[in-house]
């Protein structure tokens, strides 16, 4: 009996308080300093996306880039995946051994795979066919204070005052300051960009969500496998129709889009949301913008004002209040 009750105690608790299946079991517990500098990881890696995206589309179309960079990286995650060795829910799983999802996670892993997977980098590769990076920049920052929203009503996290007070003001700075970068001009892709920050802050949501009881790396390990039977055909469709050149710049950016930012990136952001909690993690997210503005001055030659290291100051603020509050 004692060795019985050990073990339950040692059981981490789902997020919706059941003691979860074999995969809820084996969840790392990853400690709030290493969640907090994988979160940053994971923003450092998205931040490269946009100018990876217009690198890609030098020589893709938008619709072959999105779909044959998710099989590429669902190609990496169904390696690891199967590297590690899948087992059958029903017999539980061996050390080191991956379980199949329980049937109450797939619809979660769904909404993974619809946010992040398919619909963001659909719309935001939309959207920079006409966009610069600096103005596509604007939906990264309003996406912590977003994501920091859905996690409320989804999850019932309660922020305290100081939190939203500082989250508010970072957006606010992030957006006066790549809004002024862009010119202050709207074009037709704000459509795109604005659906882009809705189905992405869903799907880290559900993502962070999950990340607590089964590792970061197979939630979206898992999301990226689900959406094969439609991004397979879709990869076949479009490099039909559209014309393909490839060229340095147009594979750099295609192979960085998929294994860094539609694969590695999101295993290091999910499981540091798990650690510090969605909220707060969204939050530093807040410096992706101005990093993103950084790559592209290096990259893409764009030109950036003075006011950049104004602004990055006072997001830099901002984040280390929301990390010094209970969220």
């Amino acid at each position: 009996m004692r060795a019985q009750s050990s073990a339950i105690a040692e059981s981490p608790v789902a997020v919706d308080g059941s003691r979860g299946d074999s995969a809820s079991r084996t969840a790392p517990v990853v400690p709030r300093l290493g969640g907090t500098l994988q979160a940053a990881l994971g923003v450092t890696v998205f931040s490269l996306t946009f100018p990876a995206t217009a690198w890609g589309l030098e020589g893709f179309g938008p619709w072959s880039l999105v779909a044959v960079r998710s099989v590429l990286a669902a190609v990496v995650a169904g390696g690891c995946l199967l590297a590690v060795g899948v087992a059958p829910r029903e017999r539980g799983r061996a050390w080191g051994r991956v379980a199949l999802p329980g049937r109450r996670h797939w619809a979660g892993l769904a909404v993974v795979a619809a946010g992040v997977v398919l619909g963001f980098p659909m719309l935001t590769t939309l959207a920079l066919r006409t966009s610069t990076t600096a103005h596509a920049a604007v939906v990264v920052g309003l996406l912590p204070l977003t994501t920091a929203l859905l996690s409320a009503l989804r999850m019932g996290t309660r922020p305290s005052r100081t939190f939203w007070t500082a989250a508010l003001a970072g957006a606010a700075a992030v957006l006066a300051f790549t809004v002024a970068q862009s010119g202050g001009a709207l074009s037709t892709a704000d459509l795109y960009l604005f659906a882009a920050l809705l189905v992405c802050a869903a799907g880290y949501t559900e993502g962070g969500r999950l990340a607590r009881v089964m590792p970061g790396w197979q939630v979206i390990g898992w999301a990226l496998v689900l959406c094969l039977p439609i991004s397979v055909p879709g990869a076949l469709l479009a490099l039909s129709y559209e014309p393909v050149e490839l060229t340095a710049h147009s594979v750099v950016g295609l192979l960085w889009v998929a294994a860094g930012s539609q694969f590695l990136g999101l295993v290091v952001w999910y499981r540091g949301m798990a650690a510090i909690g969605i909220p707060k993690a969204s939050q530093l997210q807040l410096a992706q913008p101005l990093l993103t503005l950084v790559w592209s001055v290096l990259l893409l030659g764009e030109q950036l004002t003075p006011a950049a290291p104004l602004t990055a100051a006072a997001v830099l603020v901002c984040i280390a209040v929301t990390q010094r509050t209970s969220a």
